[in-house]
């Protein structure tokens, strides 16, 4: 379709829609995810290590709303600090918790990439063996894998490595497109 008619074709799909929503009838949402990459600045006074992991809101094609978390972790630190890889798990966030964390910055994804998003996370789920590794298969491998697959540039050099905050500034860096900016 050559783009002067997709432009028309949209301008009019917009000012349907405005009528419609003048005139109080109800038009169907676009559905969208946005994605949201947050740290946790951690304490080990208060049992909790450093952490990162990504947040899903919005709305699918059905209508149903999109409202969840996800990290990667070791089922026991002590097994992932003191014997190398470890048994890993899923973790999510208390809801009332997050506003507690640092929204670093925010991605929009169609349904489509929120599903291979989700797939992805069922694949560090239930990868076999232990899979947890602070070196090599931490938080923020997974949430950089997140982040590969929304089409940022990312990778974890090894000085972010148990560094969530600082390795999402330093992607915010490696990626000003986002218009984020990087958290005290």
């Amino acid at each position: 379709m050559p783009k002067p008619f997709r432009k028309a074709v949209a301008r009019l799909i917009a000012a349907i829609m405005l009528a419609f929503a003048a005139l109080g009838v109800a038009t169907p949402a676009l559905a969208e995810v946005t994605v949201h990459f947050h740290s946790f600045n951690g304490s080990v006074l208060w049992g909790r290590y450093p952490h990162t992991f990504v947040v899903f809101e919005g709305e699918l094609e059905d209508g149903s709303r999109v409202n969840e978390n996800f990290g990667f972790s070791a089922r026991s630190s002590a097994q992932a600090i003191t014997s190398g890889p470890a048994e890993h798990m899923i973790i999510t966030e208390d809801e009332d918790t997050i506003p507690d964390t640092n929204r670093h910055f925010s991605v929009t994804v169609s349904p489509a990439q929120y599903r291979r998003l989700r797939a992805e996370i069922l694949a560090w789920r239930n990868h076999p063996g232990r899979f947890y590794d602070l070196d090599e298969n931490n938080c923020i491998h997974f949430v950089s894998r997140m982040a590969a697959m929304v089409g940022l540039r990312t990778d974890v050099p090894s000085q972010y490595l148990r560094r969530p905050k600082a390795w999402l500034n330093y992607i915010t860096r490696r990626n000003p497109q986002l218009g984020a900016s990087e958290i005290d």
